[in-house]
């Protein structure tokens, strides 16, 4: 699965920004293909509002 950080952490929770960086997402625009795994859907739950997915 392919997922984009569409918006900035900024004025959100630690935690939230803590996984959007443990997804390897540093900058606004950047994607990364990431495995189906149980941890990486239950991450990208967790910040699906910052996120844009494609399988």
């Amino acid at each position: 699965m392919k997922i984009t950080l569409k918006k900035s952490t900024i004025g959100y929770n630690r935690d939230q920004a803590a996984t959007v960086k443990a997804l390897g997402l540093r900058k606004l625009g950047q994607s990364r293909e990431l495995p189906e795994t149980p941890a990486i859907l239950g991450m990208v739950r967790k910040v699906i509002h910052l996120l844009e997915v494609t399988k």
